[in-house]
């Protein structure tokens, strides 16, 4: 399956066009734009109406004294009473703000238990405050929570599905307060590329003067190009960075391959180059296979003994049916592609040539394991 999937790879890039490989991306696709961002939010809640899988107040002391402040908040004067309950645990409430999110809206919240809950399906959120970097409150979260999750109990085993201590709130949350942004008042806006590069940062400063009509946008490193917006179109940025942001502009890329050793999965970008080099694989294989086989005496015998005699069949394969191919200097991704296939060579043992190939510098690329 393996081999045939890398065949597979060949002969679409052999049918693909070079015009189509270098395809256009949408500038909005390719950067971030300063203030545009989201903020993380983090809280910690109490979650009630577990049926009885709730944390151990024995063994969660910061479910007990949540408990008794939260009590105490609503009147009730539980202070030295030994609790039993087992249907409250205390969780970690996290939740995304989106840029220029308005009071009143709502978010999703997510919720993981701290102490030893065993499940937080049926549970119920207290109201908890969200809170920013900055020690400011942003959202209050409330509400039902909803686990994915499965889990069954028996006598003799347990069954589980997915993780039970953990879940979520859709739209659990409600912004309280708005993060102060305002794109009036910015005289200049950075705009941020997400694969850091040089050729690609000139190109997109390139595309937006050329839209623009001027020399508004500057590439000044190769993750930054700062667009300043004409005085008579500060009064609409929104739309101006609606129109930048809808520009195509050909990202370029890096020679490099990707190699993830533990899944034997390898990503090679169109621009790996190979010079001359020769490649020869082949593996020592040794196949013993064990099929004992039983020798009794004749019925009614009063000689002679049951025994196992054992039948041992040893294969030895050392690749000597293997070629050798030789790649010219240039070659590009297909071409090598198909070459390493026609050695007949798994996902595991191309990784071991990449390396070599790299070794003996024969690769202009970098790569990259992880």
């Amino acid at each position: 399956m393996a081999r045939f999937i890398f065949i597979l790879l060949g002969v679409m890039a052999l049918a693909v066009p070079q015009a189509a490989l270098a395809s256009e991306t949408r500038i909005k696709d390719i950067v971030d734009f300063e203030g545009v961002r989201d903020n993380m939010l983090v809280g910690y809640g109490l979650v009630v109406g577990l049926n009885g899988t709730g944390d151990s107040l024995t063994n969660a002391p910061f479910t007990e004294q949540s408990l008794y402040g939260m009590l105490e908040r609503l009147g009730v004067n539980v202070r030295g009473i030994d609790l039993k309950t087992k249907n409250v645990a205390a969780v970690m409430v996290t939740a995304t703000l989106p840029p220029f999110a308005t009071q009143g809206s709502r978010i999703d919240v997510d919720i993981a238990s701290l102490g030893d809950a065993k499940n937080l399906m049926g549970g119920t959120l207290l109201v908890t405050p969200l809170l920013g970097a900055d020690g400011e409150v942003y959202a209050v979260g409330q509400g039902p929570v909803a686990t994915s999750a499965i889990s069954a109990q028996g006598a003799a085993t347990t069954v589980t599905r997915g993780v039970p201590t953990a879940g979520r709130v859709a739209n659990g949350a409600i912004v309280e307060k708005e993060i102060p942004f305002s794109l009036a008042q910015l005289g200049a806006m950075r705009l941020s590329l997400r694969n850091p590069d040089f050729t690609t940062a000139t190109r997109i400063a390139n595309t937006v003067n050329e839209f623009l009509h001027n020399k508004a946008a500057q590439a000044i490193s190769p993750s930054n190009v700062v667009l300043t917006i004409p005085s008579n179109s500060q009064a609409d940025w929104v739309k101006t960075i609606t129109q930048i942001e809808q520009l195509s502009v050909t990202p370029d890329e890096v020679a490099k391959v990707v190699i993830d050793e533990k899944s034997g999965v390898i990503v090679m970008g169109e621009k790996v180059r190979i010079s001359t080099v020769a490649i020869s694989q082949g593996n020592l294989t040794i196949r013993i296979t064990e099929t004992p086989q039983v020798s009794q005496p004749q019925p009614f015998s009063q000689t002679g003994e049951t025994k196992v005699v054992p039948r041992t069949d040893v294969q030895v394969d050392d690749g000597s049916d293997r070629k050798v191919t030789v790649l010219p200097a240039g070659v590009s991704l297909q071409e090598l592609v198909h070459g390493l296939n026609s050695l007949g060579v798994g996902p595991r043992d191309i990784i071991s040539i990449l390396q070599a190939i790299k070794s003996a510098g024969a690769m202009q690329a970098e790569i990259q394991v992880m």
